[in-house]
């Protein structure tokens, strides 16, 4: 799969006059472990490593080693809690300027191993619950703070960082999430950043309700990514008529 990722990502797009010539990709899935694959071929496309913000219920830097396998090999190592770990272990993922937000993990053993870990790989740390004294607007700034405007970012968004009553179609539900709206207006807030590929993740249509919410919200969110991209590059083509930070009431809502 990293050999897929690279070959489409050093592909010409066909629009690729501006600042930012390379393709962006919009993964789909399925298994959050397909983040890997798309990092290392980002490092090689960008020729340096690129920050990554991480929405989830999950840090998913968790070390190998503290989880007991009884077929211990490279392979069991990697799986969807693990893969950011061995991209920040291979140097693919900007050390300082990168971000976790929506969690609400639950911790290996019975100290702050996971934790110190996961500051060691270099991000930022946002609860689920510091939405309730920040608000959107406030998670929005601390992230803008802490990545910046230019710099390379993978987006990497795990449907399980909203609340299981309004997205139960997922693998690992973890109670106490964000609801989709207030995800989307945080997504919305962020298209200013250089966002460089992004993933959607974890959707598990087996476990979804009759009205396949959590497929139409994670639709939704590939949709907000999407016309994100297309509006940073007619800013960049100078399309008349086009303004940076559209507000939210003029945007198409599926």
């Amino acid at each position: 799969m990293s050999e897929a990722f690279l070959e489409l990502g050093s592909r010409t797009p066909a629009l690729s006059e501006g600042d930012n010539p390379k393709p962006k990709l919009l993964t789909l899935g399925g298994d959050h472990s397909i983040a890997l694959p798309a990092l290392r071929a980002l490092n090689k496309i960008h020729g340096a490593p690129v920050a990554v913000l991480h929405f989830d219920a999950h840090l998913d830097t968790w070390n190998p080693a503290r989880y007991s396998d009884a077929w211990e090999s490279p392979q069991s190592d990697f799986n969807h809690g693990s893969m950011f770990w061995i991209a920040s272990n291979e140097g693919l993922i900007l050390n300082g300027s990168s971000a976790h937000a929506g969690l609400r993990t639950r911790l290996t053993g019975d100290g702050w191993d996971d934790h110190i870990d996961d500051d060691r790989q270099g991000f930022l740390r946002i609860s689920s619950d510091d939405i309730d004294d920040l608000g959107t607007k406030g998670i929005i700034n601390v992230i803008i703070e802490r990545i910046g405007l230019e710099t390379p970012t993978y987006l990497s968004i795990d449907i399980d960082v909203i609340d299981p009553g309004l997205c139960p179609g997922t693998g690992t539900p973890e109670p106490g999430g964000w609801t989709s709206r207030e995800l989307i207006k945080i997504i919305r807030g962020l298209e200013t950043l250089n966002v460089v590929g992004a993933d959607i993740v974890e959707v598990a249509p087996a476990y979804d309700g009759n009205g396949e919410q959590t497929a139409l919200t994670a639709a939704q969110l590939g949709f907000e990514i999407l016309t994100s991209w297309v509006g940073s590059g007619m800013k960049q083509r100078g399309k008349s008529g086009f303004t940076a930070g559209i507000p939210d009431s003029n945007k198409d809502e599926l």
